[in-house]
């Protein structure tokens, strides 16, 4: 066996990787005696570095006297001090010669006895720690950009991991001159069996947003694939909110239309799907840095595109009068032009002679509601009141303490259920 410097030729590569390992991670567990157990090795194997990591500790020092079996005739652990030590790490890293140069970083979890570690895998636990140490050396190379791949399979929220995937991507591309498009195009098809293994990870689509920012137009098979992940879950939070920042992005104004009456079609209870309707319709003039909302910006009123849109909402609410997605949609566009009233008419088909007796002929609460409002406007305040009284009383009783709320703003006083 070579002993000279860090040299270790001609010893076995399972305990060389290990003994590296055990070198970085002695300060995880010092009175362990596996640990130990692994800085004596270190301490053979690699005396430079493990001064470096442990400084001149001379209790460590007596080795092959303490420890006479310790290796076997081949220079790898001897049977007994593995089973002795049977946390000895055995990793797909710390065996590679292509790792060989790194002394992977453990992590902290506040000292020898922490108070609550997580219990990581062996394998993930690992992967980070050679994570940890390429991260500091700011390396940026395929192997790393591997590195990243395996510790995201096995934990896909892994936020840092994702930034760090993307920046060494690009920093790639930089050293090889490649086609950065491409590199582009090739992660996101990558991405794509990852999305759909995972379908409710921000993580993974802040990752594509990040990616797209660096394409000057929309690639041909973004659109479908998000079709393809609706499909598995039409109100997916994560992909609407990416679905909207893309159609700002890339100015897909006029084209969303058609998909979301698709969507709306096959389920007019699709409250997101609602929601893009009207993000669409008048989210184009918002400043997203400003802090308004859609409510807020200006006096831009199409009176053409507010009569057609609540002329298909309306015929949206008579499909499934319960439905409060489309009623929310109907007070936003009415509320645009100031006459929330123009449809009384409309909601009192829904309610009977909801002002008579407890509102037996009502087939929708949410009716019921929006004429609170419209009266409420109109000052017509026992009239609201009813209203108010009858979801708090028989409709919606769940939320009493809400009609109640909206009964005070008209100085009226509280029911109970």
């Amino acid at each position: 066996m070579v002993t000279d410097g860090d040299s270790t030729r001609g010893l076995p590569l399972s305990s060389v990787g290990n003994a590296k390992r055990c070198v970085a991670g002695l300060s995880a567990k010092p009175s362990c005696l596996s640990i130990k157990l692994h800085a004596e090795v270190g301490l053979i194997l690699f005396p430079k570095r493990y001064s470096a990591v442990c400084g001149n500790d001379q209790r460590l020092l007596s080795t092959t006297n303490t420890f006479p079996g310790l290796l076997d005739k081949n220079h790898t652990l001897s049977k007994a001090v593995t089973a002795y030590a049977p946390g000895f790490p055995m990793g797909k890293y710390s065996e590679s010669e292509d790792w060989a140069d790194i002394v992977p970083i453990p992590q902290n979890d506040g000292g020898p006895n922490p108070l609550a570690a997580i219990a990581y895998s062996d394998e993930y636990r690992e992967a980070m720690e050679y994570l940890r140490a390429v991260m500091a050396n700011n390396e940026k190379s395929e192997r790393v950009f591997e590195l990243t791949e395996h510790i995201i399979s096995m934990n896909p929220a892994h936020y840092t991991v994702w930034l760090y995937r993307a920046s060494t991507l690009f920093d790639l591309q930089k050293q090889n001159n490649s086609d950065l498009q491409g590199d582009i195009l090739e992660e996101l098809q990558w991405l794509d069996g990852i999305s759909l293994r995972h379908l409710k990870n921000y993580q993974i689509w802040h990752h594509r947003q990040t990616l797209m920012t660096h394409l000057p137009s929309l690639p041909a098979t973004e659109l479908p694939f998000l079709t393809r992940m609706l499909s598995k879950d039409a109100k997916n939070y994560h992909v609407w909110s990416y679905r909207q920042w893309l159609v700002r992005r890339f100015s897909l104004w006029d084209t969303e239309l058609p998909y979301i009456e698709t969507l709306l079609d096959r389920d007019v209870r699709n409250n997101s799907a609602w929601n893009h309707r009207y993000f669409v319709l008048f989210g184009q003039h918002v400043d997203p840095d400003s802090g308004k909302g859609m409510d807020e910006v200006g006096n831009i009123v199409d009176e053409d595109l507010i009569d057609r849109e609540v002329e298909y909402t309306e015929a949206k609410i008579r499909l499934a009068p319960q439905n409060q997605s489309p009623w929310n949609y109907l007070r936003g566009l009415l509320r645009k032009r100031g006459a929330l009233g123009e449809c009384k008419g409309f909601a009192e088909e829904f309610v009977g002679d909801y002002l008579e007796g407890d509102g037996k002929g009502c087939r929708s609460s949410h009716a019921l509601d929006f004429l609170a409002d419209c009266w409420a406007e109109e000052k017509e305040r026992e009239k609201a009141g009813k209203a108010l009284e009858l979801l708090a009383k028989r409709f919606d009783p769940i939320r009493r303490n809400y009609w109640n709320y909206r009964r005070g703003l008209l100085g009226l006083g509280a029911v109970e259920a």
